[in-house]
């Protein structure tokens, strides 16, 4: 839809210019972008800084949870059935625990990742703003076309000024 929708006011603004050579348009790769700009790799330690705490936690816990595994498996001969039934116990109530934290964790991350994406992609969209009204552009349009010469491709343009911060 929105490559239509892209397409659609090209054609208008193409035709509205009457085969003027004055039009200038522009494209960039979002997925480049994404994975280029500095910022990407500054979210990624933020967020890892932010989680390890949690994330040792959980290791922690997963530990704990082999080693009562283990001493289970070597206790099961001498030892007698409700310790053995109270350890059982234990060790279901620890893995529940394990995975609610665990997925917890998991949400926790992905709404932290979105909110930086979506802080990234604002960034992204003043940085082509400001490439395209510095350099005269009429249209930018985003990946999702169904072709863009590399002549009109000002990604690089954007992950340069996207590096001046």
């Amino acid at each position: 839809m929105r490559g239509i929708l892209v397409l659609g006011l090209s054609l208008v603004l193409w035709c509205g210019y009457g085969w003027s050579a004055d039009f200038k348009v522009g494209y960039v790769q979002v997925d480049k972008l994404l994975q280029e700009a500095p910022q990407t790799a500054e979210t990624g330690k933020k967020l890892e800084k932010e989680f390890s705490p949690r994330s040792l936690e959980l290791d922690k816990l997963q530990k704990q949870i082999r080693d009562l595994e283990t001493q289970l498996d070597h206790e099961r001969t001498n030892i007698n059935e409700s310790d053995r039934r109270a350890k059982e116990r234990q060790l279901n109530n620890m893995r529940l625990e394990f995975q609610s934290k665990q997925r917890e964790l998991r949400e926790d991350i992905n709404l932290r990742k979105n909110e930086e994406l979506a802080v990234l992609q604002e960034r992204i969209n003043k940085a082509v703003q400001t490439v395209a009204e510095s350099e005269g552009y009429d249209l930018v349009a985003y990946s999702g076309v169904a072709y863009a010469s590399k002549r009109i491709d000002i990604t690089d343009k954007v992950l340069k000024l996207l590096g001046k911060k």
